[in-house]
């Protein structure tokens, strides 16, 4: 099939708004051209984003706010490493943004570090903006001693997308949601089994793929990565250790070697026609809408896992883990106002509606996300949204050095990957690791 359109509105991508950040378009440490304080001015808001399939929907949304201020609102869009490395450059007095996005990995390293503007007054004084209506794990994770540093821009689950094609020609039934993490793992095998001739593997799992994958299922079966407050590692937690030996002895056998993982994402094998299912968040649902044989893909629900052995899904049993963006402005802009006016209209209910409605991801603001399901003609991504209603969702795992221990999990994982009989070993050297990483924040 032809590629389709963005969303089902057809968003027309303007390139224009995609210029890479340099020294005569970034604008200066200072922001950008015009000085609104007070003086009705109006001029350009550059704003920094990392994901390039975000870019056509949110420059609608930015567009119906320039329309009513008269500002114009230009977008930089870098990859994730130059990203941050902007960031870090402009801690050291390098060029900035007006308005940026923060992540989790990132949140606290610059809430603390006098880069992000101090949200308190704007949101007291603007009555679009009530912080209770937001994810309480994204609220929470942008504050600071009581001070807001971003307004949340989004949330995201974990749902499996698969082959249909690939299920066809070996005979596999389509999961349904009522699947358990043991079904997962026995279809994927099946997959392997007849597709072994094809070089077709069941599923993809590698020891970073986290947040998408064994982070869910290690949560389902009752464990933790961190702590309820954050002051110590759950890697060796008896639950933790019985769900990450369940991910080496049962999924891990019906994926492609740790090797070939190693050189070659999950995305890519998955549209090559190399692996039958694969969990995958919602902001990356465009990419599947938009690819070449986007027909033959269709998205399920994630599994559970029955801990308690009943037959039926329970409370805690069917987790995603769920992240989100904030909306941050620079504390050195020249155009505080104007960068306020403009992430209050995007993460106000009116601008999150619209962003569920235009698929560019689903929103911060809580009840405004059921659109997200019906933006994409012809693909049913509801599990995306059904789950926020029939599974646990569960704020990413963070805390002050998450870019640390995450890091640090992913690369001690890999000798599980390669010898799957040392994983509770490998597991009680990570949580004393992270534990001396943490006791440092």
């Amino acid at each position: 099939m032809k590629k389709r359109v963005l969303m089902k509105r057809g968003l027309a991508l303007t390139l224009s708004a995609a210029v890479m950040f340099s020294a005569s378009g970034c604008g200066s440490s200072k922001g950008s051209s015009a000085d609104d304080s007070g003086s009705g001015k109006t001029g350009t808001l550059r704003v920094a984003i990392w994901d390039n399939n975000q870019l056509a929907g949110l420059q609608e949304v930015a567009d119906d706010w320039a329309k009513e201020s008269g500002w114009q609102v230009e977008f930089t869009v870098m990859d994730w490493d130059s990203y941050w490395t902007m960031l870090e450059a402009g801690v050291s007095g390098g060029e900035m943004p007006d308005v940026f996005w923060m992540h989790s990995n990132n949140a606290a390293k610059y809430m603390g570090a006098d880069v992000l503007l101090d949200l308190n007054d704007y949101i007291e004084n603007d009555d679009s903006i009530d912080m209770d209506n937001y994810f309480e794990g994204i609220t929470d994770l942008y504050t600071l001693d009581d001070t807001h540093y971003a307004l949340p821009k989004d949330h995201d689950t974990i749902a499996v997308i698969y082959n249909k094609a690939i299920f066809d020609k070996y005979g596999v039934e389509y999961p349904t949601e009522d699947w358990t993490w043991e079904d997962f793992a026995a279809i994927a095998q099946e997959i392997s089994d007849k597709g072994a001739a094809d070089g077709v593997y069941g599923t993809y799992c590698r020891s970073n793929s986290h947040q998408d994958t064994w982070y869910n299922i290690i949560y389902s079966y009752g464990g933790k990565v961190i702590t309820d407050d954050k002051k110590a590692s759950g890697y060796d937690d008896p639950a933790t250790i019985e769900a990450m030996k369940f991910v080496v002895d049962k999924i891990l056998p019906s994926c492609p070697t740790p090797d070939s993982m190693a050189s070659t994402g999950a995305d890519t094998m998955f549209q090559s026609g190399l692996v039958g299912m694969i969990c995958q968040g919602s902001w990356m649902v465009n990419s599947f809408y938009t690819a070449d044989n986007a027909d033959d893909y269709a998205w399920v629900m994630m599994p559970y896992a029955d801990v308690n052995g009943n037959g039926q899904c329970d409370s805690g049993e069917r987790c995603s883990i769920y992240n989100g963006l904030g909306w941050s402005i620079y504390s050195g802009t020249k155009n505080a106002d104007a960068a306020w006016s403009l992430i209050s209209h995007f993460a106000g209910k009116e601008g999150q509606t619209k962003q569920s409605e235009l698929g560019v991801t689903m929103a911060g603001y809580i009840g405004c996300s059921e659109p997200f399901a019906d933006a994409f003609e012809g693909m049913d991504v509801s599990p995306f949204v059904d789950i926020e209603e029939q599974g646990t969702l569960i704020f990413r795992p963070y805390s002050k050095s998450t870019a640390i221990w995450e890091d640090d999990a992913s690369m001690a994982l890999v000798d599980a990957w390669n010898a799957p009989d040392t994983m509770e070993d490998v597991l009680k050297q990570i949580a004393a690791d992270m534990n001396k990483t943490l006791a440092e924040e």
